[in-house]
């Protein structure tokens, strides 16, 4: 426990005394106390003890370009100045968010007629599902509402995201998930194949068990399936080459819709601008948020291809109205930071840089599979997982009571490196912007927490039972 959390005018007394944080012990808060931020610089944060680390995460897979981007300031700054506020509803409009849209139009993976904005991938994703059910009412099959996603996949806290999230955390004593909202195995061949089992033995059985999912619950009741095209919080899972096109070929024979979820994978992250191309997909919605600002400003877009508009706009007309609104979709300051970042993203071609990058980022990462405790790594571009195993030779896990994961983030926190524990996987996701000297500087300071971490499983003698 920080000794400054003892002095009640400390911002670590502060924070305990007044704010409620997400995804946090809340009890053990109090005790524990935060990490306060104060200033950021390219990859790194400093905090307002003036110790500096290197932000592996990019804040919450968002901060993609870094800190410290006077372009994006200015942008935000000259828009405020001119018009801080205007909104998009009962047809008014403005400069910022219709360039926006017109350059994610020109962008987009696949062939996308309109965009919807609001504020967050939990949002995106929200308001994807009503358009879905919007569409098929449309089609006149209102029965058509049930939604497929994965286990462990992440799309949101609001109740319809947190819905179509496979976490326990997001539905254990909020009464969650709704009904209608059906979960199946996530493609990670590591962990869910069966022994001998081939990737394309793994990827069919999976495909079998969405249609067998389908067959019993009624093709005539499922509306659409979510994905995200490489699962983030779920502990970066990329599916196999083969796992797609299966799973395509079922929804296209029972027509039901595809919605990517690109929160995380959108605009470089993945090696292409969109993960959407990296995975082969061909989604009828596509959600967008975190990078498209570089999270300098909240804002998420919806791609709504010519299929799903025509039939919204046409059940609009028979509705009198559109009835989605959120006070603040499109916000001309948020939309003014989001094109200037895209202009970033080309004119510094971001892209091709993620691509040099990934062959030392996932190179240091590989060569960590020697280390007693490392099982997998995992990843594509600048994401990626490193999973930590008791056993790498029967991939045995470790018991969830030794947190072997969060003990190896909370040390390499010690060594200046903030990293996230997903279970017993570490993630990675840097900005985008990070150099060479930059990877290897993060990856030794992240052996170092991997040192630390098979000293504290040695001294409690649970590596030795099992390896």
């Amino acid at each position: 426990m920080p000794d400054q959390i003892n002095h009640l005018n400390s911002y670590e007394a502060k924070d305990t005394a007044s704010i409620v944080h997400p995804l946090t012990n809340l009890k053990a808060h109090l005790n524990k106390g935060p990490l306060v931020i104060k200033e950021g610089d390219g990859i790194w944060v400093t905090d307002i003890h003036g110790k500096k680390y290197i932000e592996g995460m990019s804040g919450l897979w968002c901060l993609s370009l870094g800190y410290g981007q006077e372009r994006l300031v200015r942008a935000a700054t000259e828009q405020m100045s001119q018009l801080p506020y205007y909104h998009l509803t009962n047809h008014k409009s403005h400069q910022p968010v219709i360039e926006l849209a017109e350059k994610l139009l020109e962008i987009a993976p696949v062939p996308m007629s309109k965009i919807w904005f609001s504020n967050s991938g939990s949002e995106g994703n929200d308001s994807a599902a009503r358009i879905v059910w919007y569409y098929w009412n449309n089609k006149k099959q209102p029965q058509k509402r049930k939604m497929i996603s994965h286990l462990r996949a992440y799309h949101g806290n609001t109740i319809a995201s947190a819905s179509l999230s496979g976490m326990r955390y997001n539905h254990a004593s909020f009464g969650l998930p709704l009904d209608g909202f059906l979960h199946i195995t996530p493609p990670h061949y590591f962990r869910n194949a069966h022994k001998d089992e081939s990737e394309d033995a793994f990827t069919s059985r999976l495909a079998e068990e969405l249609e067998e999912l389908i067959k019993l619950e009624g093709p005539d009741t499922i509306a659409a399936f979510f994905t995200e095209p490489i699962m983030g919080s779920g502990g970066v899972i990329v599916p196999p080459d083969s796992y797609y096109p299966k799973v395509q070929n079922i929804l296209q024979r029972y027509d039901i819709l595809l919605v990517a979820d690109e929160v995380i994978t959108a605009f470089g992250r993945t090696g292409n601008m969109f993960g959407t191309t990296t995975m082969k997909l061909k989604p009828d919605m596509i959600v967008c948020a975190k990078g498209l600002s570089s999270a300098y400003l909240p804002i998420s877009a919806l791609m709504i291809n010519d299929r799903v508009f025509s039939a919204i706009s046409d059940e609009s007309n028979e509705v009198g109205v559109f009835g989605l609104t959120f006070t603040y979709s499109g916000h001309p300051v948020s939309a003014k930071v989001a094109r200037e970042t895209l202009r970033i993203y080309e004119e510094e071609n971001i892209v091709d840089h993620v691509k040099d990058m990934e062959t030392v980022f996932l190179g240091e990462l590989n060569s960590l599979t020697s280390h007693p405790l490392v099982g997998e790594v995992r990843g594509k571009g600048l994401l990626a997982g490193v999973e930590l195993v008791a056993n790498k030779y029967t991939k045995e896990a470790f018991d969830v009571k030794y947190s072997v994961g969060k003990y190896c983030a909370d040390r390499a926190e010690e060594h200046g490196l903030i990293i996230r524990a997903i279970g017993d996987t570490i993630a990675f996701c840097p900005p985008l912007i990070i150099t060479e000297p930059e990877i290897k500087l993060m990856i030794s300071r992240f052996i170092s927490a991997l040192d630390d971490t098979l000293m504290m499983v040695k001294k409690c003698g649970y590596f030795e039972q099992l390896s």
